[in-house]
C-alpha cells in the first residue's frame, strides 16, 4: 500500500506503447506481471514448435529467423518488466538483494549463450579445427564449452555465496529492518 503511486518512468522503446512516467497501480502492476509472464508461455510454445519441425524436416532457415526474434524480443520485455518492478521496489527488496542474485542468474545464462556463440564463429573462421581424424570440430568445441562452463562456474560459486547467503534465514534481515524503523 505504501508504494501505490510511484511512478514508473519507460525507456525507449516501451514509450512506443505506453506512456513515459505512469503511476504505481494494480493495472500498472497486473501489466508488469503480464510482461513477466508472456515469456513463460511464449518459450516453451516456440520450443516445442522447433523441435516438432526440425523432427518433420521442414525448418527452413526463415522460421528459425523468426522464432529467434520473437523470443529475443518476449525475453527482453520480460526482463525489462523485472528491472521495473526492481526499480519500483528497490527500497523494500534491498535487504535480500535482488539484483545480486538476478545477476548472478542470467550472467550464468549469457556467458554460457554468448560464448557458445562466440565459439561457433571461431569454428566457422577456421579457428577451432580437428587435427585427428577420430574427433571432430564438434566434440573439440564442445569440449571448449565444457570447460568455460567449469571455470565460470568456479567464478559464479563464490559471487553466489554472496548473493545467496543465509542472513535473510537466519533473523538478520528482521533484526536490520526493525533497527531502521526505530
Amino acid at each position: 500500500m505504501r508504494s501505490k503511486g510511484r511512478e514508473i518512468h519507460h525507456s525507449f522503446p516501451m514509450t512506443l506503447f505506453v506512456p513515459r512516467t505512469a503511476r504505481l497501480d494494480h493495472r500498472n502492476l497486473v501489466l508488469l506481471k503480464h510482461w513477466t509472464w508472456q515469456f513463460v508461455i511464449i518459450r516453451p510454445i516456440c520450443s516445442i514448435l522447433m523441435i516438432t519441425l526440425q523432427m518433420l524436416g521442414i525448418y527452413p532457415n526463415w522460421l528459425s529467423w523468426a522464432i529467434t526474434i520473437i523470443l529475443n524480443i518476449s525475453v527482453s520485455v520480460a526482463l525489462y518488466s523485472l528491472v521495473l518492478f526492481y526499480h519500483v521496489f528497490a527500497k523494500e527488496l534491498a535487504p535480500h538483494k535482488p539484483l545480486a542474485k538476478f545477476l548472478c542468474i542470467k550472467g550464468v545464462v549469457f556467458f554460457c549463450f554468448w560464448q557458445g556463440i562466440v565459439l561457433d564463429m571461431l569454428v566457422s573462421a577456421g579457428v577451432i579445427r580437428s587435427h585427428h581424424f577420430w574427433l571432430d570440430v564438434e566434440h573439440i568445441q564442445e569440449a571448449f564449452q565444457n570447460i568455460l562452463v567449469i571455470l565460470e562456474m568456479v567464478v559464479f560459486s563464490v559471487l553466489q555465496q554472496y548473493a545467496y547467503n543465509v542472513g535473510p534465514y537466519s533473523g538478520e534481515v528482521e533484526t536490520k529492518m526493525l533497527k531502521k524503523r526505530e
